[in-house]
């Protein structure tokens, strides 16, 4: 008999379904924290969760007995994935059940923002009836802009189709078919898209690169009398910003669901004209609730019966010793991936994926997922490892393609890798030195050798005296420094390659000087993780 504990308030469809199942019994114990919370989960296989409890490292220290949290919704930040990866506890989430609800709630602040709702409602309890005053715009014929078109970006899109709105969207892993079936306009970057937008509604994952993507200055390049809406993730918008914004009169209407710190209580577009805030309801609907909820039991459910893993956000469904074999090239194909998610341009169609020499007769299937995790991770509004990474690519029209050779080349195994997109086909390659030793060995069709860690500047020029030192004096002069350095190039006097490793991030001011250079042609800064850093999965 499994012991299963729920610690939030959970759909009563789902505490039925868990009730009935066969080989397991289950408790409802909410409101639990710190010692109590730990002594409780030491004496349970299984828990379920949403958002109200905090389960840290400290909570799962000595517990021997948990095998698998399952969290009620998306977001698993309040679980200590790390913490409980070492202690063997699989984490899992439900991913899919609040989209159709989160894309409905980014609908609803909209609508309310164009038409004035509350004011307008405001207004009539206060006694006044004035029409005049809250004179609303319609939507139809207006310009929508999403930044991330994932399930929920997917979902807003197709509505304002319906609205009869001209979509334009941003995301750097959609094909162009897939936006064609949406009928949304793809753009290569977001400042490209805002001079024209009416509506701008952003639904991507909260990152380093994604932090206030919307900020003073993307709102001065706003077409005037814009409406943001948030329903994703807070911060993603700079709330000093739209507040001066909304000041200034460049914006006519900011609504959010979501805040950098929640609860959220206080904000500086609280009280302001214009502004709509909700606390963080895109996924409370009835309907989204009872999704989540079933799935989650339906999760640990199967888990206990077949031991089947699915969304599992730090664990792959795959055996110790399979992963322990495959995990020096596993950790090349990641970071191939990640590479390739910061170099490549334009609207991807295709990945190819050659593996040659030993890492041929290896699973390339699941190195080609490993690819993909890193490829996608940071433009993915959810967890992203080995297990889901594909499926992800392919649902946004992407094709994937694995080629293999057993003849070894000009190394034991190597894993090249390209994306096609509307603009260019770039390409990486990847080798494994020893065990656990990963290197860059091609650019485009350049040939070098470079660690394949850290921050990377990569930059194309004429293969003309003086390039690498003037690169160095220049970073040089804003106190960068140069750890490693490798050049490609095609013969004497044509064209190169240089892949510099630093041990900083460059200034923008430095790049800027770099391509003022008239032989450097273009230049790249990819972030890659330290040596030997590596993801949950993967461990």
């Amino acid at each position: 008999m499994h012991r299963v504990i729920v610690l939030d308030n959970l759909a009563p469809e789902g505490l039925n379904l868990l009730r009935t199942a066969a080989d397991v019994q289950c408790d409802v114990r909410t409101g639990l924290a710190g010692e109590q919370l730990s002594e409780v989960l030491a004496e349970y296989d299984g828990a379920i969760c949403r958002s109200g409890v905090r389960i840290t490292s400290e909570i799962l220290k000595g517990n021997r007995r948990l095998k698998a949290i399952v969290r009620a919704g998306v977001g698993t930040d309040n679980i200590d994935r790390a913490a409980a990866t070492r202690s063997g506890i699989v984490v899992m989430n439900t991913p899919t059940g609040n989209t159709l609800s989160t894309a409905e709630h980014t609908f609803a602040l909209m609508l309310a923002l164009s038409r004035n709702v509350y004011p307008a409602y405001q207004s009539l309890i206060q006694g006044n009836w004035d029409r005049k005053r809250y004179t609303g715009s319609q939507i139809a014929d207006k310009v929508l802009g999403i930044v991330g078109l994932g399930r929920v970006g997917q979902e807003v899109a197709q509505r304002a189709k319906a609205f009869a709105m001209r979509v334009v969207g941003y995301d750097p892993f959609i094909s162009s078919d897939r936006a064609a079936e949406l009928g949304v306009e793809l753009v290569e970057t977001v400042d490209m898209m805002l001079s024209e937008i009416d509506y701008l509604t952003v639904h991507t994952p909260l990152n380093s690169e994604t932090k206030n993507l919307i900020s003073t200055r993307e709102i001065d390049l706003l077409k005037p009398g814009a409406r943001l809406v948030n329903c994703a993730r807070g911060g993603i918008y700079d709330e000093e910003a739209l507040a001066e914004g909304l000041r200034s009169g460049k914006l006519s209407g900011v609504a959010l669901d979501v805040f950098p710190n929640e609860p959220c209580t206080a904000s500086p577009l609280f009280g302001m004209d214009g502004v709509l805030c909700t606390p963080h309801l895109g996924a409370s609907t009835e309907e989204a609730q009872i999704q989540v909820a079933v799935e989650a039991v339906q999760l640990l459910v199967r888990y206990f019966e077949t031991g089947e893993i699915r969304h599992a956000v730090n664990v792959a469904a795959v055996d110790p010793k399979t992963l322990a074999g495959l995990r020096g090239h596993l950790d090349v194909a990641y970071r191939l991936g990640i590479a390739m998610a910061q170099l490549h341009r334009g609207t991807a169609s295709t990945c190819r994926i050659h593996y040659r020499g030993e890492v041929a007769e290896k699973d390339t299937k699941l190195l080609s997922a490993a690819f993909c995790a890193g490829l996608i991770e940071r433009a993915m509004d959810e967890e992203v490892n080995i297990v889901n990474s594909e499926i992800l690519l392919r649902e946004r029209g992407i094709e994937l393609i694995e080629e293999c050779s057993s003849d070894k080349g000009a190394f034991t195994n190597s894993i090249v890798t390209s994306i096609e997109t509307d603009q260019s086909t770039d390409t990486l390659g990847g080798t494994l030195f020893g065990n656990d030793m990963p290197r860059l060995f091609r650019v485009g069709e350049y040939r070098l050798e470079a660690y394949l860690d850290g921050i990377l500047f990569i930059f194309h020029h004429n293969d003309v005296p003086g390039i690498i030192g003037t690169v160095g004096t220049i970073f040089g002069s804003h106190r960068i420094n140069i750890a490693q350095m490798a050049v490609g190039r095609t013969g004497p006097k044509g064209r190169a390659v240089g892949v510099l490793n630093l041990d900083g991030y460059p200034p923008a001011e430095a790049i800027d000087e770099v391509l003022a250079d008239k032989e450097i042609e273009s230049a790249h800064v990819i972030e890659l993780p330290p040596t030997g850093d590596l993801p949950e999965w993967m461990k």
